[in-house]
């Protein structure tokens, strides 16, 4: 643990059922005059009402609000650059993100857009944005990528097969607002790779190199609440508390990886959705039980600290056995939540594991956090292990 660590989140947070129907209120703590919003939404979002619930709120107000839902699921520069050359030329006094993480992301990106000539590209990166954006108010649909409370973006660069981070202060958000009653009519298997997702924020964060007091704090309490609730709200998605449990726990993974980053388990599944198409949640779900295996002899010791935070029963365990027991249990639940265990179904074979490690092994940022040194050949033997599974 070093002796020099640092936090910084989003500005305010609003959590509770219907907090959104509220919202015209808790706009007011931005503390600006609003006449005229962009919200940047998740076609399911207006399918489900609460776009239209929004609007009517902010007409009632006096706000116009208009409405855009172009951002793809894993954005690509050009799909967020392709909206931004469509909306660049109204005056927004703020942006409102609703949705899963890809929008809340390119919400994010958006903002800064505004306020920073150039391309996105020249923004990739830590700390390369030059002035803060336009006000943003982010709402999640999803729990699971804690972007709402990060000062982080992921951007898919197809030419290149990766996904990139911006990472920014300029990227935190002015209000977050939390209302579990966006998630209930999550599918299932989006609520599984959302809630691993954000399991995996938590856990690599705990034991990365650069965790510390406060990121221990968020994250430990994250995989209580996570561990607690992620089968419940997968097998019965109506459950208001497993559902509320999922959206804080997702928030706090997102609160500890601002603060310790995460670590191999993410720089691996950068290429993995760069280049298959495999969603971020569901490739770090695949990868979590593998890596954490090669990391064990640098984090057995923290292991237990984990175990007790997933509720598990380590009474007479050695300490071997308690970090096996919490492998088996992330296996468990992969299984229980019917997430894909083998790169073959989707089209990874043998040779592409060189090309896919290679990229991996770019992604510097995230692999200088992990607690043991991964080299190219222990990288590709990771990734040849998900086509034996």
């Amino acid at each position: 643990m070093g002796s020099l660590y640092q936090f910084q989140t989003a500005n305010h947070i609003i959590s509770g059922k219907d907090s959104i129907k509220q919202i015209s209120d808790h706009l007011n703590i931005l503390n600006i005059e609003i006449r005229n919003i962009l919200m940047i939404a998740q076609p399911s979002m207006i399918k489900h009402g609460f776009v239209d619930h929004i609007q009517q709120q902010l007409e009632k107000e006096n706000i116009k609000a208009d409405i855009n839902t172009d951002i793809l699921p894993e954005p690509t520069a050009n799909n967020i650059n392709e909206v931004f050359q469509s909306i660049s030329a109204n005056e927004y006094d703020a942006l409102i993100g609703i949705g899963g993480g890809s929008v809340l992301d390119a919400t994010k990106i958006l903002s800064i857009m505004f306020t920073n000539a150039g391309s996105i590209e020249d923004k990739l990166g830590t700390d390369l944005v030059k002035n803060k954006g336009i006000p943003t108010v982010l709402i999640p649909s999803t729990a699971g990528t804690g972007s709402e409370v990060t000062p982080n973006a992921i951007v898919t660069l197809p030419d290149e097969e990766l996904k990139i981070g911006m990472v920014s202060k300029y990227l935190l958000p002015n209000l977050v607002i939390l209302d579990p009653v966006l998630t209930l009519s999550l599918p299932k298997h989006i609520t599984a790779a959302t809630g691993m997702d954000a399991f995996t924020h938590a856990f690599e964060s705990f034991i990365s190199n650069k965790a510390n007091l406060i990121s221990d704090m968020f994250a430990l309490e994250s995989i209580r609440l996570i561990s607690d609730s992620i089968v419940e709200a997968y097998e019965n998605g109506s459950n208001i508390e497993a559902r509320e449990k999922m959206l804080v726990g997702s928030m706090y993974g997102g609160m500890a990886l601002t603060s310790a980053g995460t670590a191999a388990v993410h720089a691996l599944a950068y290429p993995l959705g760069g280049k298959f198409n495999i969603s971020h949640g569901v490739a770090n779900s695949m990868l979590l039980p593998h890596v954490t295996e090669f990391n064990l002899d640098s984090i057995r010791n923290k292991m237990h600290a984990v175990a007790d935070a997933m509720k598990m029963d380590t009474a007479n365990l050695s300490e071997d056995e308690v970090a096996r027991a919490v492998i088996d249990k992330i296996r468990e639940w992969t299984e229980v939540l019917e997430i894909p265990q083998n790169l073959k179904s989707y089209g990874v074979s043998e040779s592409h594991l060189k090309e896919i490690s290679i990229a991996a092994s770019k992604v510097t940022r995230l692999l200088n956090n992990n607690p043991k040194e991964m080299s190219l050949r222990d990288i590709e033997e990771v990734y040849r292990k998900l086509l034996e599974e």
